[in-house]
């Protein structure tokens, strides 16, 4: 393939994955520029951290936008990261959201797996699924908090990286572990899709560059224990996955994809703790 051809299909592929995974408008001439395939869509999972990108820039701007206009209160920080994290939901359409709360109600209102897939079918949301959806938002707005109060700087940078790392993360999930739900009845069917290694790195290369920025604005320390901390959700996520699923649906890419960001946060709160 020559080099344009290149180019113009890594633009269909991560457009493709902007419009799946976004409220963004990828609309009139542009949407039938980029197209549509079983196979494009399989192959714009590469690109799922890329549109961490776009999620990771909002937030930042909108963390910015409150934090610097609001006057200095001991609120503003929380304000600012309700505001960043609102602005997250919107652009996505609570897209991750909606699956943790899925897998919550999903694996907590049943033991039995087919009836927790039969229950993570069902679009209501139920009892552990609104709480575990009111947890996380809690716990995600306080973290950020507790990063802008402990080091105004090193929000950015987690935010960035935290949304692109925490979408690399579930296509490992597809790559280890089978789809169970239901493919005939499936949007997302051709993401279900083993991913292949090449895609992998693709997804892999889009975690770099925010990672050398979160390094070179807060040290390496900083990067090392919230990757490490992400890491270990995904890696509980997947072990929880295969006890209780015996592999993974879309609901849970979601909600690893959530787990995962926390996790984030959690680590680059710990690596700016320092020693008591």
């Amino acid at each position: 393939m020559a080099p344009r051809q290149r180019a113009a299909a890594f633009a269909r592929h991560y457009l493709l994955a902007v419009q799946f995974f976004t409220r963004l408008p990828v609309t009139g001439p542009l949407a039938e520029w980029v197209g549509y395939s079983p196979e494009r869509l399989r192959a714009s999972a590469a690109h799922f951290p890329g549109v961490g990108w776009l999620v990771g820039l909002a937030a930042c701007a909108a963390f910015a936008l409150f934090a610097f206009a609001l006057p200095a209160t001991p609120f503003t920080h929380f304000v600012a990261a309700v505001a960043a994290t609102a602005c997250t939901v919107l652009l996505t359409g609570a897209f991750h959201e909606d699956g943790l709360a899925d897998l919550a109600d999903g694996l907590g209102g049943s033991l039995d797996r087919e009836r927790a897939l039969e229950i993570m079918k069902d679009s209501r949301i139920g009892t552990f699924g609104a709480i575990a959806l009111v947890l996380a938002l809690l716990t995600k707005v306080g973290l950020l908090a507790v990063l802008a109060a402990a080091s105004p700087a090193s929000v950015f940078p987690a935010l960035l990286a935290a949304h692109v790392v925490s979408r690399f993360w579930p296509l490992l999930i597809v790559r280890t572990l089978p789809y169970v739900a239901d493919l005939a009845g499936s949007k997302s069917k051709p993401l279900a899709d083993r991913i292949s290694s090449q895609a992998l790195a693709v997804a892999a290369a889009w975690c770099v560059v925010p990672l050398a920025i979160a390094a070179l604005a807060q040290g390496l320390p900083f990067v090392a224990s919230a990757l490490a901390a992400s890491g270990v959700a995904f890696a509980l996520m997947r072990q929880w996955l295969a006890r209780r699923l015996a592999g993974f649906t879309g609901d849970a890419l979601g909600a690893t994809q959530q787990a995962c960001e926390l996790a984030f946060y959690l680590g680059a709160a710990l690596a700016l703790a320092g020693p008591r």
